[in-house]
């Protein structure tokens, strides 16, 4: 036994992918993933029928009439291939006996027009079988890609801060969509063998009960070989999640227009061709060893299956030989052998598929449960509240929103970006939140928008806990404008009303007040179609705005939404001094009129001078709040910024006497004094 165990090490390679290169090692956004992984095959022998029954259901919920019709056609089809097989024993009893040739022949006619009746109903059967299978495959996959899109458009937003979350969404789209429709594919086509292999085997039962076994035995090396090659494929595969997520970075930073001109500006083209070289070379010398070790394996496979053939056409030979079964018999048998054969390749392909498709469904439907479960947390408590209107319509009337002695830390990290802050934001005030880069004030804005949610501390719209809001009804009870908005890809007027008809009555009215408050309308008016234009450079037809005027169209997101709370982070950073000057009179003005609580952002702190109250974050706490005022008589952090920003704008400072501009913010005019 310990001999046989040393051969069985020494020839056959255990799945263990190739050793990972000094150099890429060293990264710290490397992880091997294949060591959490449990493929085993016993593992997945559990979980195939599982999966395969899910990916079932999912097929029925594409298409009941479809998929029944897939597994009917493939019964009869089945059935006729085993009654054609012994229809070809009559035909061969009739050639193989005794008397003239034309007389047998004449006999044989009968038998023959049978078994051409069962080929051609088979025939017609399977075609059918196969246009039914051919209308499920677009049907699953449009559940799965819906399913998949609903739940990740539905996720918390902390969720994308996890490089395990991203991976396992890199997981589900890379191959699990994929591999459902895939899936179901290979399951009617395992079925579909397996009801050809029976039909061999009730031939072959029926012939000689001994040939049996044989032929089944002959189908165990090649699923040996078929099941361990998808296994090394898929440990192979996860082992290259995070490479490959890394490379498609690098090939996208190569080929997207965004980042071209400054790839030539800071002429760093052979150090993205350097990088992207690395990871190419690490998956190349993988995925050469996964071939030389699925090689190995096919190769035993094959040698046993070759051994296995040999040993059941020697029984079918001693049976001849001791006259056990009759020559026809025998050529019937060889028939049957050799299509029994044909449907076992074709089951044990298609349970490999199978296999190898149900490692990547299975990554698929655990992303989904993770997912579900992590949207299920984000609306605990919802459910037992009113419904989305009625909650939507309670918090456009509220008073005060607090969040009391927050502390937050993102994932994978052991510092809280927020720690114990409590701030309050009182209706139609104009609250700000300053203080230097990495202070914490956007994740605050993210933690009071119920976009982050808190490891301690709450957060209240009166007497509400935020965790118990519908996160849809909050939403639409804030409008942001972001220091990172989005560029859809969509026309100015999609831009602007995110969603909203702009046909529908009293849209266009709002879009172009909002428009015109932002100092979008200026934009709009250059643009060939105006709001009908479409803002992407890589369609035709489509324009690209400078990132002013795309700061401005996000101001006009930002107006438009009819929203008790308009977040403004960092509102102007790339605008020029006079649109700045206007944006935030207008912001003001906008709050005023509507009534509206505005939080802003901002590093511009001549901008903050009549905001009702400041609050000025360091290192995540909240260390001075106040009117502008108490702040500089405080003498804190908050005037020592305003100072420095302050003296920036005053004559001298350099020996040439030049009024240095610092900041890029609007001049207070010589001599300013907070």
């Amino acid at each position: 036994m310990k001999k046989l165990k040393l051969w069985w090490r020494r020839h056959v390679p255990e799945p263990v992918t190739a050793p990972i290169g000094p150099a890429l090692s060293e990264h710290k956004w490397y992880r091997k993933a294949a060591e959490l992984s449990d493929t085993g095959m016993l593992t997945m022998a559990r979980r195939l029928p599982v999966l395969i029954g899910q990916v079932m259901r999912l097929a029925w919920r594409a298409s009941r009439r479809d998929l029944a019709a897939t597994i009917a056609f493939n019964v009869i089809a089945g059935m006729f291939t085993a009654f054609g097989l012994l229809a070809t024993t009559g035909v061969l009893t009739a050639l193989f006996s005794a008397g003239p040739t034309p007389d047998r022949v004449r006999a044989a006619v009968p038998e023959l027009l049978l078994v051409g009746a069962a080929v051609a109903v088979r025939a017609a059967f399977a075609t059918g079988a196969q246009w039914a299978q051919a209308r499920l495959r677009p049907q699953v996959q449009q559940i799965v890609e819906q399913q998949l899109y609903e739940l990740t458009t539905a996720i918390e937003l902390a969720a994308f801060d996890d490089a395990e979350f991203q991976d396992d969404l890199h997981r589900a789209r890379l191959r699990g969509m994929d591999s459902a429709p895939s899936m179901v594919d290979n399951a009617v086509d395992l079925f579909t063998a397996a009801v050809g292999v029976t039909a061999a085997a009730g031939a072959l039962g029926v012939l000689h009960p001994v040939l049996l076994p044989l032929l089944l035995l002959t189908a165990l090396p090649e699923g040996w070989a078929a099941v361990r090659a998808a296994r090394l494929g898929y440990l192979t595969q996860l082992d290259l999640v995070e490479v490959r997520r890394r490379g498609w970075i690098m090939s996208e930073l190569m080929t997207e227009r965004r980042h071209a001109a400054e790839v030539r500006s800071f002429t760093i083209r052979a150090f993205l061709l350097r990088q992207y070289a690395e990871l190419a070379a690490h998956i190349r010398g993988v995925l050469l060893d996964l071939a030389r070790r699925q090689t190995v394996s096919q190769v035993w496979g094959d040698v046993l299956k070759g051994v296995a053939t040999a040993l059941m056409y020697t029984a079918l030979g001693l049976l001849l030989w001791r006259g056990v079964m009759p020559l026809a018999v025998a050529g019937t048998a060889v028939l049957a052998i050799r299509a029994g054969q044909t449907s076992l390749v074709n089951l044990v392909y298609a349970l490999n598929r199978c296999y190898e498709d149900g490692l990547y469904f299975n990554d698929y439907m655990a992303y989904c449960q993770t997912a579900e479960q992590r949207v299920q947390r984000t609306c605990v408590g919802a459910c037992e509240r009113d419904d989305t209107e009625t909650q939507l319509q309670a918090l456009r009337e509220f008073r005060e929103i607090c969040a009391e002695e927050v502390t937050f830390t993102y994932p994978d990290s052991d510092v809280p970006s927020m720690h114990e802050v409590s701030v309050r934001l009182g209706r139609g005030e104009i609250v700000a939140l300053v203080g230097e880069n990495g202070s914490g004030k956007t994740t605050l804005a993210k933690i009071l928008a119920g976009l982050y949610a808190p490891q301690a501390g709450v957060v209240r719209w009166d007497d509400t806990l935020v965790e118990y809001l519908d996160p849809e009804a909050l939403r639409r009870a804030i409008a942001v404008v972001a220091q990172d908005h989005t560029h859809w890809p969509m026309t100015a007027a999609d831009n602007i009303t995110m969603g909203d008809d702009i046909a529908a009555a009293g849209v266009r009215a709002s879009v172009d007040e909002a428009a015109t408050a932002a100092g979008a309308d200026q934009v709009i008016a250059t643009l060939p179609l105006g709001l009908d234009t479409l803002l992407d450079k890589r369609f035709a037809g489509g324009c690209e705005l400078s990132g002013g005027q795309w700061q401005r169209l996000a101001a006009a997101r930002g107006f438009y939404r009819d929203a008790p709370l308009l977040i403004c982070d960092e509102p102007t950073a790339a605008l020029d001094a006079r649109a700045e000057h206007h944006l935030f009179d207008q912001i003001r003005e906008h709050a005023a009129r509507h009534e509206r609580t505005v939080l802003l952002i901002t590093h511009r702190l001549a901008s903050v001078r009549h905001a009702d109250r400041i609050y000025v974050l360091d290192r995540g706490r909240v260390t001075e709040h106040g009117t502008h005022r108490d702040l500089m008589a405080l003498d804190g952090l908050y005037a020592e910024l305003y100072e420095l920003q302050a003296s920036a704008y005053r004559q001298g400072g350099d020996d040439d006497g030049v009024l240095t501009i610092g900041a890029g913010n609007r001049p207070l005019g010589p001599g300013a004094r907070p």
